[in-house]
């Protein structure tokens, strides 16, 4: 089944309410306005594309260890996500999907990490959950989302939301902001320059992990 399969499957279930979710339609309706609102805004036409240089970061991963990108790169492409959280189950389908096509990215010497503005055990329990063998690192205050244009602050509704459902992001980012950023996935080359770029404000669709590598091969091509 492919990845988009499995979170429409997934949203199919929790939007009708089946165990273990009960969701009232209400609730449905304030998500779905929000997402509407932040595709309409246009923010994604806004963040880096493919020919953009992509910006450096240095960050820690779930267990404290600085990770750059300027050292993940000497060793070859990078393949990078950006997610929401451990607490979005669409994230966490999506990083399983990665982990199942990280094989495929070693074949090609590319290093995958995925990026997110939770705290570091939050990180750690992303890898506990997902399973994951790959570097899940903490953007600190979404300061690399917001260099790479996927930052944006939820709208007051949304916030309100969150509160009622007990999803409190301030705990989970450290962070009194109250924002995320847009799902996004890049191929960075090894010269630093964005290869291909997937930016999504609708945070139930994310790309195939296979989408990437014919160009995480295409890099390794121009390494070699």
């Amino acid at each position: 089944m492919s990845l988009q399969a499995k979170l429409d499957a997934f949203k199919a279930d929790f939007e009708a309410g089946k165990p273990p979710y009960s969701v009232p339609r209400s609730v449905i309706d304030v998500m779905h306005r929000a997402t509407e609102e932040l595709v309409e805004s246009g923010a994604a036409q806004r963040s880096k594309k493919a020919g953009d240089v992509a910006p450096s970061f240095s960050l820690s991963d779930a267990e404290g260890n600085i990770v750059n990108s300027a050292d993940l790169l000497k060793r070859g492409p990078l393949v990078l996500s950006f997610y929401r959280g451990v607490w979005c189950p669409y994230c966490n389908i999506e990083l399983q999907a990665l982990e199942a096509a990280k094989p495929e990215f070693d074949k090609y010497g590319a290093s995958l990490v995925a990026i997110s503005p939770q705290t570091a055990p939050n990180s750690r329990k992303s890898v506990r959950q997902n399973e994951l063998s790959f570097a899940i690192l903490s953007d600190v205050k979404g300061k690399v989302g917001e260099a790479f244009g996927l930052r944006f602050r939820l709208p007051d509704y949304l916030i309100e939301l969150y509160k009622q459902l007990k999803n409190d992001l301030p705990a989970f980012n450290d962070d009194p902001s109250w924002t995320l950023p847009m799902p996004a996935r890049y191929v960075i080359g090894q010269d630093g320059v964005i290869l291909y770029s997937e930016v999504n404000p609708d945070y139930t669709r994310r790309p195939e992990s296979e989408d990437m590598i014919p160009v995480v091969q295409q890099a390794a091509a121009v390494r070699a």
